[in-house]
């Protein structure tokens, strides 16, 4: 079975991080995606280089950005974006003018207190670039967010990507790997016409692949297989053969009345709401197909005008029956919900007593997408040990490829893709 990615997309990476418990749902979504009822589609944005600079007079082109502080006081938030590298393993070097137009730091002065809702919260959101701030670069942004003036204060940051459209992308996703035919796993084939940039060297040219927006199974390439005359070509690389998965579970947390789906039930306890899921087991059989949103997560509530607002924060409850715990590696739950990582706030711990694996956390009400991760001790993460693998499930691959020619100070994003196969 063969899928074809070969057209520019809409959808593309923006990865969010919080640093401190009380920020919680940073969200980054381009400013056509939110209705004037506050609801946003769930995509993942990036922004396009034209010719002189990205200002935040294109809607298409701005990134809306929000996120929720779990009380009523007022905090002085302000933010900073810093250019990087193309593997985001530091600054790019270049000075803050080489990139950025107008001031290098904004307040952030819109804010919202939340009505009449269990937990007290207040919703702060901007829009970002604007006429302030400028980007006139394409390539890697870290946008950080940080308190009463003080850098070293950092609560949140967003990684987003600006596109310079110079290279034309074609991929193939197929099922026949050198690991398997019609197996577990998924092979993608690359091809990379750079007509319109002079490539001296294929050094010059990286290419990163992610599936759903991970960054634990990345895969970064810096030679191709082939060079042919204003081509790169990446073809039956061993590095590009990635696990095809699981669908994504589900659950709709958007009433407080009754369950939605992948609910058991929803309670109030001790002042605050419960949705209890129901209880997860290790996939087993075949391949079982149902839509889904590559990990993507909506906030979503009933009886409400402004969901941003007006919607409770839940204790969601997740349990994974299994007999016995796996002391060879720890269980995750991934996902956009927890930014796609893996981390203390989204591992598994297990009860011996009910034999099962179980996580509670503070989520937003809305409609989300986990999945199962499993990380083997000083490996990489599969989804094989609960959800299993499967080359027919649908995936989201995007591929990059940054160029960085010989002289050249930074790293500049001229192709980028995104196809959902399947």
């Amino acid at each position: 079975m063969c899928f074809i990615l070969c057209v520019l997309g809409l959808q593309a990476q923006v990865q969010t991080y919080t640093y401190n418990e009380n920020v919680r749902t940073l969200r980054a979504v381009r400013a056509c995606d939110v209705d004037e009822a506050g609801q946003v589609r769930a995509v993942r944005p990036f922004l396009v280089l034209n010719d002189e600079a990205i200002d935040g007079s294109d809607a298409e082109n701005t990134l809306h950005i929000s996120f929720d502080e779990m009380s009523h006081d007022v905090h002085l938030y302000t933010y900073t974006v810093r250019h990087m590298k193309a593997d985001w393993s530091g600054e790019s070097g270049l000075f803050t003018n080489d990139y950025l137009k107008g001031f290098t730091t904004q307040d952030i002065t819109d804010y919202t207190h939340s009505q009449n809702t269990s937990r007290a919260y207040t919703h702060y959101e901007f829009l970002f670039p604007n006429a302030d701030m400028t980007l006139t670069l394409s390539g890697n942004y870290l946008l950080s967010i940080y308190e009463d003036g003080n850098p070293d204060k950092r609560v949140a940051e967003v990684r987003f990507c600006v596109l310079e459209p110079l290279t034309k992308i074609e991929a193939n996703v197929r099922s026949n790997t050198d690991l398997e035919f019609n197996g577990r796993y998924q092979q993608i084939d690359v091809d990379v016409t750079t007509t319109a940039i002079s490539v001296n060297d294929p050094n010059e040219v990286r290419v990163l692949v992610r599936q759903n927006n991970r960054t634990d199974n990345e895969v970064w390439v810096a030679r191709p297989t082939f060079m042919e005359r204003n081509k790169l070509r990446y073809i039956n690389m061993k590095a590009l053969i990635f696990e095809g998965g699981n669908e994504y579970h589900h659950f709709d947390a958007f009433s407080t009345y009754y369950a939605g789906t992948g609910i058991d039930r929803v309670y109030y306890e001790n002042g605050d709401y419960h949705a209890l899921l129901f209880t997860d087991e290790p996939a087993s059989g075949q391949y079982i197909h149902h839509p889904d949103a590559d990990g993507l997560s909506l906030v979503n509530a009933e009886r409400t005008s402004d969901s941003d607002t007006e919607a409770e924060y839940m204790w969601v409850h997740w349990t994974l029956s299994t007999d016995k715990p796996w002391f060879d590696g720890a269980v995750y739950i991934g996902g956009d919900l927890f930014g796609n990582d893996c981390s203390l706030r989204n591992r598994m711990q297990y009860d011996a007593d009910a034999k099962c694996y179980w996580l509670a956390a503070l989520i937003k009400q809305g409609g989300y997408d986990y999945q199962y991760w499993f990380v083997p001790k000083n490996k990489t993460t599969t989804t094989q040990r609960v959800d299993g693998s499967y080359w027919q499930t649908e995936n989201e691959y995007t591929v990059y490829v940054y160029w960085r020619p010989f002289g050249s100070r930074y790293d500049r994003l001229v192709g980028l893709i995104t196809r959902r196969c399947g």
